[in-house]
């Protein structure tokens, strides 16, 4: 069975978990590392024979235009992870539809090709912002995944479908692609991508996707980030939770990832959502 792989591009200065430190206005003053990093991963895929998702935050468009140009050209699917990293459930309703178009228009002219998928930053479509779909399908994408169908304090929808579903808005019909969890005994358990990837245990990570395709029959959606397989990334101040939730396990992380490119079958999100 085939997974989908999918990979949040963006700098390590970007994370939600430094924007008080690192805000936006900032962000040029930093040294970049998102070339290197992305090249890294286009050569894993290109070993491992696997495409996958670059869900691309539009700013690295403005700065790297031809880091999208690379992802495109080495046959990955290009998708939108909004401008400036801005969470949805912070914007209005006039304010998340610019920031998603001038995303949209960027990595399009940059890649291309069509932009059909979204994924918000930190997951960021929860109950409070579900009208985001409405604006998604009327900007002309055609899946998103954005929601966790779990309880965490940042995100999470923790009563939502772990399953693919459509979803009907006035401007027609966008397949939500929830990432994937585990479900025993009632609760539910995230794996399978960023920091839930670098600190559990690979065996587990491997064990999970197994059950999921076997048990449940059906793919599951792992995402990284290119600065989780970057230890020498340049340290930033902050609160000790941030520093463990972004730095915890990064040494590792490079040699997990290879075993799960080797270990699996995978494919680019929006060939999975076209099914549904």
């Amino acid at each position: 069975m085939k997974n989908a792989l999918t990979i949040d591009l963006e700098d390590y200065y970007h994370v939600s978990a430094f924007r008080d430190q690192m805000p936006a206005n900032q962000w040029n003053s930093q040294q970049s590392r998102v070339e290197r990093n992305t090249d890294l991963l286009l050569d894993l895929f290109d070993e491992a024979g696997c495409k996958a998702t670059f869900f691309t935050l539009g700013w690295v468009a403005e700065q790297h235009p031809h880091v999208v140009r690379r992802v495109a050209e080495r046959g990955h699917e290009v998708a939108c992870h909004s401008l400036r990293h801005r969470t949805v459930y912070e914007m209005i309703r006039e304010d998340f539809r610019e920031d998603t178009r001038q995303a949209k228009q960027l990595l399009e002219d940059c890649g291309g090709v069509p932009v059909r998928g979204y994924r918000a930053p930190s997951f960021s479509i929860t109950r409070d912002s579900l009208w985001a779909f409405d604006i998604l399908a009327e900007l002309g994408f055609t899946y998103d995944s954005s929601i966790f169908p779990v309880e965490h304090p940042n995100y999470g929808i923790p009563d939502g479908s772990r399953i693919p579903y459509r979803v009907q808005t006035p401007s027609g019909p966008i397949v939500e692609f929830p990432m994937t969890t585990l479900e025993f005994a009632g609760r539910r358990s995230p794996f399978g991508g960023g920091a839930y990837f670098r600190f559990l245990p690979y065996w587990y990570t491997r064990w999970g996707i197994r059950f999921v395709n076997a048990h449940e029959h059906r793919p599951v959606c792992v995402y990284l980030h290119p600065w989780e397989l970057d230890p020498q990334q340049p340290r930033m101040n902050g609160s000790l939770t941030s520093r463990l939730r972004h730095y915890l396990g990064l040494r590792n992380t490079p040699r997990k990832f290879r075993s799960l490119i080797r270990d699996f079958e995978f494919c680019p999100l929006g060939e999975l959502a076209s099914c549904v």
